[in-house]
């Protein structure tokens, strides 16, 4: 409700712009036509997502996951490092926050280890590990639109940082809960499935999707919502035959719709008013090493305090470049996790650990957040330097 009444206000003030001028229609028309496959493959993705989980996929990865640890601790936590990664590149952050993190914590309390670094690492994962794919981000999706990164050009920027991205926050969290991991366990039996048709259809769903994702746009030319959409419509169709009742209003992410349409016209006006201008300044210009930096900079610490979604809209103009693009999308995929608000993946993981009754200290997160984000980002940035 908070998300839908903050972009309802969002999306009001966007609609003032537009009927006063301040925001030319033509510019919003266009605006529309950049968005709108953007959140059709994100409200497909999401159904799918849901539908999967609802349909046991998740639960059963899970188990499959603790018995292939072997009753060790860290090799468990390898492997959610795995699926984690996984999750973020092909399903997007949002799916390992929202879905990952009630089927992982729990398992962590079912074999009895600590479900704390669990949680870490599926938050920070969710954020640090969405640069590979566009479909691992929204923001991906934006950028790949860009100068120079359409097809699989957004692939080949993308894989060298996308790689750092992932490999520092698991160094850091490795090190940090290296003793709570150290510990063995009893490998759980395998839960029944309840339905196992439906079991069925949802695993070979997702099983198509995801190379689908992966090779369909950079390699065949089509656009992601396409196979995200056939995915949703074969998922709800076999739910409305075998379970009807899990066909809820819920299913569809309405108040991120909401959220994300709203912000776009805000923060496109709001760069008409003189933030762009504002950051173009403070961003600099250039491809060498620190010239990425400094954007890279910039965009950490304006995801931090303003959300990473209007930080990477507001500095998109100043990021002409291939290289540019890719270090602005690792400042703020990988950047926000220090603040909280920084990422909405991060809100709605706290949600559900709430949700599961486990709490988490902002003040710690912070703390190894600004160990972490800093790192990730300059030694990400540097590889986009490399690559250039």
């Amino acid at each position: 409700m908070v998300l839908a009444g903050v972009g309802g206000g969002l999306l009001l003030l966007g609609l003032v712009a537009v009927a006063s001028g301040l925001l030319p229609v033509a510019q919003a028309l266009a605006l529309g036509d950049r968005v709108v496959p953007v959140l059709g493959f994100v409200v497909a993705i999401t159904v799918v997502a849901a539908l999967a989980s609802a349909a046991g996929v998740f639960d059963r990865l899970a188990d499959a996951t603790a018995r292939a640890g072997r009753g060790r601790g860290g090799l468990l936590w390898a492997l959610l490092v795995l699926v984690a990664v996984a999750s973020t590149v092909f399903l997007s952050l949002d799916t390992t926050a929202v879905l990952l993190t009630p089927v992982v914590v729990p398992l962590a309390k079912r074999v009895g280890l600590p479900p704390l670094p669990f949680a870490m690492t599926t938050v920070w994962l969710a954020n640090a590990g969405s640069l590979l794919l566009p479909v691992s981000n929204l923001t991906n999706l934006l950028a790949e639109a860009g100068p120079g990164l359409s097809g699989g050009a957004y692939v080949a920027h993308a894989a060298l940082p996308a790689l750092v991205a992932v490999l520092v926050p698991v160094a850091i969290l490795g090190i940090t809960y290296r003793r709570a991991l150290a510990h063995r366990y009893e490998p759980p039996a395998v839960r029944p499935v309840a339905d196992r048709p439906l079991f069925t259809v949802a695993s070979v769903v997702v099983a198509l999707l995801v190379p689908a994702l992966a090779i369909g746009d950079p390699v065949l030319g089509i656009p992601v919502w396409v196979p995200a959409t056939v995915a949703a419509v074969v998922l709800v169709v076999a739910f409305a035959v075998r379970r009807p009742t899990a066909l809820r209003l819920g299913v569809l992410p309405l108040p991120l719709v909401v959220f994300v349409c709203g912000l776009f016209l805000a923060v496109t006006a709001a760069g008409r008013l003189g933030l762009t201008a504002l950051l173009s300044a403070a961003a600099g210009t250039g491809d060498g090493a620190p010239a990425l930096l400094r954007l890279a900079g910039v965009g950490t610490v304006t995801a931090n305090l303003a959300d990473n979604l209007p930080a990477y809209l507001a500095l998109e103009p100043v990021a002409a470049s291939p290289a540019r693009l890719v270090t602005l999308l690792v400042a703020v995929n990988a950047g926000p996790l220090v603040l909280p608000w920084a990422s909405l993946a991060t809100l709605l993981w706290h949600a559900r650990l709430q949700a599961l009754g486990v709490h988490v200290s902002w003040w710690r997160f912070a703390a190894l957040g600004l160990l972490a984000a800093p790192l990730t980002v300059a030694l990400a940035a540097l590889a986009v330097a490399l690559t250039s």
